[in-house]
């Protein structure tokens, strides 16, 4: 295990002086926090394609749980980025989609994915070689 950090874990941030301007919450970070966690870009991405039942997002998505599933679905539709629409048939569909307020950034967060999707061999080369130099 790398013991690298060590050194470095007494320094703290000064804090700003107490006239120094004081910048409001950045809206960016909170929307990199919603979007850009481990699955939930993926989800998005996925119901870029039209509405999924769970089952169909699950299979989709390589290496997502049914709980870490359920958890980002549940946070996207409580921030109104995604809908669940329950079906009266018999047994129960319920199938989710993205609301209006991702049209806006689909086209960025599908060229991040297919972005990332591309450079995976270059970003593990470079970690690899990071890697064993230090």
């Amino acid at each position: 295990m790398s013991r690298r950090n060590t050194g470095v874990t007494n320094q703290l941030t000064p804090l700003p002086p107490d006239d120094a301007p004081v910048i409001p919450d950045c809206p960016l970070r909170e929307v990199l926090a919603l979007i850009g966690d481990k699955w939930s870009a993926q989800v998005l991405v996925v119901l870029g394609d039209g509405p999924h039942r769970f089952t169909e997002l699950e299979r989709a998505i390589e290496g997502i749980s049914r709980r870490m599933l359920t958890l980002s679905l549940r946070n996207l539709e409580r921030n109104g980025l995604i809908t669940r629409t329950v079906h009266p048939d018999s047994p129960p569909r319920v199938e989710y989609a993205t609301t209006a307020l991702i049209d806006e950034i689909r086209e960025p967060l599908e060229a991040l994915a297919a972005w990332a999707d591309r450079n995976r061999p270059a970003i593990a080369a470079a970690r690899h070689s990071y890697d064993s130099r230090v």
